[in-house]
């Protein structure tokens, strides 16, 4: 009878790369929500809020920040990546 490896399960994120990630998503939601509104009430009338600091400047900094800490959480190099030394005879036989 030919007995059955049992296979490790290896997750490609770990812990901190799901806190970093979370962290990227929470940055970019704030700086979509500093977006919004800036708007008049009334149609006939153009609102001067729409360029303010925080919808021109501060809002979009935070969007691409958030964007850039998830790519770092993306590239990040995982810890929890065990090398089997069978797995990397087997590969270097190929």
């Amino acid at each position: 009878m030919m007995k059955k490896k049992k296979e490790e399960k290896v997750l490609l994120f770990d812990r901190s790369k799901y806190q970093w990630l979370i962290i990227g998503l929470l940055v970019t939601a704030v700086g979509f929500i500093l977006m919004i509104g800036g708007g008049s009430d009334d149609p006939t009338r153009f609102s001067e809020d729409i360029f303010s600091f925080r919808r021109m400047t501060l809002a979009p900094i935070l969007v691409l920040a958030g964007y850039g800490i998830q790519i770092y959480a993306i590239l990040k190099k995982t810890r929890n990546v065990t090398e089997d030394p069978a797995r990397k005879d087997q590969k270097t036989k190929k």
